[in-house]
């Protein structure tokens, strides 16, 4: 048959060619389709809807060897495709591709075999298939090879498949070491450059590192450095020798060529910014590990950073910090890099980026961890504006450290005032808002450090900051809700903030903590303590005890018992409270009320005053007994005398204006609830200081105050008649005549257990005598005391616990665990 020579101008046509048997029209096909590709990627889309891959495929393995390397070529330039790498994947052609790099093969075929695997070895599953298929022994072996881009075909593919460390042990045992290193010295910067960043993946393994030493590349790579003509490859050098920095043997061995000094030689005169990020990040990576922080510190790496936070790029600047907090670690450095680097690191805060801001009050907490002298240098180079100014930044991590610096200052007592003044405590409000757990860890341990002073708590409860920290006590972070736990135990150093914490709820969620096996923790207790230390009326209430540091003082209520979950009330919310049936508030006021600078005035009806004969004297009473003076009324004389008519007679009232003297006393009535005070009260504590105080014995002073409480309580009882003791209907009629559940104890003059417990604790508290105040059931309450013994030869010996009668036998002192005294408190 005579050849037929036939033109073709449509791509179907020529992809139906795929199938003819003749060798020829194949390989001038796949030819075709190679030069139609290359055109574009609207090309190779074409061709994947007329389905030439599945024929390409297929003439992979064909027996020709022209119409092999054409159809590779096809492939190879097909792949840089996404939809022909998906269909590629599908039709798992990996295998065939690897078996046409054996060394037979035409270099055509290597080239564009390699450039195929090198585009489909971005995917994960490619990068399997490859290691399972054992594509890295030829790829390896084709490092060698004459032609450049079968070279950097390979080199890119092996580097893309060492991302997975899987591949980078591969690659180790199959000696990639020195084909890499030899690659350094090709005459193609490209692939000079993949050698390098090839060699830098790899190099994140230490037995990649100690085939490196061995095979002299750090020779080759601080070669590189100190050329100048290949000043485009000193970046990715950098990062190679910036993973050998952290293996300390390799450093060492550096170190004793004098490698170290020609890096940092080099590092110093270096104005490009890429260099000096990378260096001073491969510092930062190295200095993780004590032995080489000591080697670089001994090669005197802190001039270098120093150096890098003068430059002007930002980029540079956040590595040199990061490398001073890694630096840090090591004390020596630290000193250094305090003295000198800290007026820089404060000048830097000013800076608008974030990223920067962040990494330099980083710095600063390593810094002045643990040293104070760096932490004075902080203060004195005025660091303290900006860092509060910092709690306002984007990132959570700068807010975070410059809580972390704060604090760290706050162990000085001049730092700490001068944090004080210029409002650490508003601005820690925002932070303990945050959600971030770092942020609000350090914000409530902040909160501790600087509310240990009486202002600082002031300004806490001023600018509403105790209410997001009751709220961390919540928080599912340990670290938090003990920090949480710390503050709220130093803010409840004052009655005033304890009130307030208490008011938020602190104490039934510490109460809830503390009930908890896995969320207790000392702090929490620790802070339900100290709150209900400084809320005794709310301690009583809920614990049932006083302790004999606990003072009763004015200002002191007993509610009875609150359940666990139930609110306790405030004394002003109590008071607001209709009479009712129930148990009577006992309250404790015995401070005299205080003097308020006012001359209220006073409108008096004088409507009948026209009828008055003129010059007829009129006396006029003011009864203030329900302004609480009682038994005090004032006389106003008047005479009426004749006017101007009748306009002047229907003038509705008069003003007349009480004297301050004596209206100094009076409480107006839109003015806030305010206890009474205890006048009968006041006269018991003024006795008991007459009559009991000058006792010289303890015991005898405890008899004798038990007697005074009997007796301005009822007198004694006995126990047979005790439920003849009707103390309730005078408790009754005492809150019908006051109109209030409020009843001052100076009122009671028939009083129970509860009552004379109580009375007997706040007159103890006045005249020195130590004792606790417990509450039973039904009513039941005593007083325990300690009191020490002496032997017959006069030794002191440990004091013992009494149960003090205020009832039965005023006085009697009953030995604690006895018969007598365990039924002193049951019924």
């Amino acid at each position: 048959f005579d050849p037929l020579l036939i033109e073709s101008k449509t791509p179907a046509t020529v992809v139906l060619m795929l199938s003819s048997p003749e060798n020829d029209v194949l390989a001038k096909a796949c030819d075709a389709l190679y030069k139609f590709a290359s055109k574009g990627d609207e090309n190779k889309v074409t061709l994947l809807g007329l389905g030439a891959l599945e024929h390409l495929y297929k003439l992979l393995s064909h027996e020709d060897p022209l119409v092999r390397r054409n159809a590779v070529m096809v492939f190879g330039i097909m792949a840089s495709n996404n939809d022909v790498r998906k269909l590629l994947r599908e039709l798992d052609v990996t295998n065939s591709l690897i078996s046409q790099l054996a060394p037979e093969e035409d270099v055509v075929i290597h080239e564009f075999a390699t450039l195929c695997l090198a585009y489909m070895a971005v995917e994960y599953t490619t990068k399997v298939k490859i290691f399972e298929q054992g594509g890295l022994e030829p790829l390896i072996r084709l490092l060698g090879s004459p032609d450049p881009d079968v070279t950097k075909n390979s080199l890119e593919c092996i580097y893309l498949l060492v991302q997975d460390f899987q591949n980078r042990a591969a690659v180790r045992e199959l000696n990639v070491i020195p084909p890499l290193l030899k690659l350094l010295e090709s005459e193609y910067p490209v692939i000079q450059s993949l050698a390098l960043q090839t060699l830098e993946v790899i190099s994140k393994d230490r037995e990649t590192r100690i085939l490196l030493e061995e095979y002299k590349g750090l020779d080759c790579l601080l070669n590189i450095l100190e050329n100048n003509e290949l000043s485009d490859l000193h970046v990715e050098t950098l990062a190679v020798l910036g993973n050998c920095l952290e293996d300390v043997h390799t450093l060492q061995e550096i170190q004793l060529t004098g490698g170290i000094k020609k890096l940092l030689s080099f590092l110093e005169v270096s104005t490009v910014p890429d260099i000096q990020k990378n260096a001073a990040k491969a510092i930062a990576k190295a200095a993780y590990d004590s032995e080489i922080r000591k080697i670089l510190h001994w090669e005197n790496v802190e001039k270098f950073l120093l150096i890098l936070l003068e430059t002007n790029n930002d980029e540079v600047k956040v590595a040199a910090s990061q490398a001073i907090s890694a630096m840090c670690e090591n004390i020596d450095s630290k000193c250094v890099l305090g003295l000198q680097g800290i007026p820089q690191l404060v000048k830097l805060l000013s800076s608008d980026n974030e990223e920067l801001k962040e990494a330099v009050v980083t710095a600063l907490t390593n810094l002045t961890t643990a040293n104070l002298r760096n932490a004075s240098v902080v203060a004195k180079a005025e660091g303290i504006a900006p860092l509060i100014r910092t709690l306002n930044a984007q990132r959570d991590g700068a807010i975070s450290n410059a809580i972390a610096v704060l604090t760290n200052l706050s162990l000085q007592e001049p730092s700490r005032a001068s944090i004080q003044s210029q409002g650490i405590m508003s601005a820690l409000v925002g932070p303990l808002r945050s959600t971030n757990s770092q942020v609000q860890s350090k914000a409530a341990f902040a909160v501790a450090a600087f509310a240990c002073d009486a202002e600082a708590r002031a300004e806490l409860r001023n600018v509403g900051g105790l209410a997001p920290l009751v709220e961390l006590l919540n928080s599912r972070n340990e670290e938090v809700r003990k920090n949480a736990c710390w503050a709220v135990m130093v803010c409840g150093s004052d009655e005033v903030t304890a009130f307030e914490l208490c008011r938020l709820g602190s104490l039934d969620i510490l109460e809830e903590i503390n009930l908890s096996t896995t969320r207790k923790n000392k702090f929490s207790e620790a802070a339900l303590e100290k709150l209900l230390d400084n809320n005794l009326s709310q301690k009583y209430s809920r614990m049932g005890y006083l302790s004999p540091s606990n003072i009763i003082t004015n200002g002191f209520y007993d509610c009875g018992q609150v359940k666990h979950g139930g609110k306790f009330l405030s004394l002003e919310e109590l008071s607001k409270q209709e009479l009712t049936d129930r148990r009577a508030i006992i309250f404790i006021n015995a401070k005299p009320q205080e003097r308020e600078e006012m001359s209220p005035t006073f409108h008096l009806s004088l409507i009948k005053l026209s009828k008055c004969h003129v010059g007829e004297p009129m006396c006029l009473n003011l009864n203030f007994r329900e302004y609480s003076i009682l038994d005090k009324c004032i006389i106003f004389f008047f005479s009426v005398r004749k006017g101007r008519g009748k306009k002047e007679e229907e003038k509705p009232k008069e003003v007349i204006r009480v004297a301050p003297t004596i209206l100094e006393e009076i409480k107006l009535e839109n003015s806030h609830w305010v206890p009474p005070p205890d006048y009968v009260l006041m006269d018991y504590i003024n006795d008991a200081f007459k009559t009991i105080l000058p006792i010289a014995s303890t015991r005898e002073q405890v008899v004798a105050l038990a007697h005074f409480v009997a007796d301005r309580m009822g007198g004694p009882v006995e126990k047979e008649e005790l439920h003849n003791f009707c103390w309730e209907l005078d408790m009754s009629e005492i809150e019908f005549d006051l109109k209030s559940n409020i009843v001052p104890i100076g009122k009671i003059k028939r009083g129970t257990f509860y009552h004379r417990a109580l009375l007997f604790k706040v007159i103890a508290d006045r005249i020195g005598i130590g004792c606790s105040l417990v509450r039973g059931q039904y009513n039941r309450c005593w007083n325990e005391v300690k009191l020490v013994e002496y032997s017959p030869k006069g030794l002191l010996l440990p004091p013992q616990e009494y149960v003090v009668d205020v009832m039965f036998e005023p006085g009697c002192l009953l030995k604690q665990g006895s018969a007598k005294a365990d039924q002193y408190k049951r019924v």
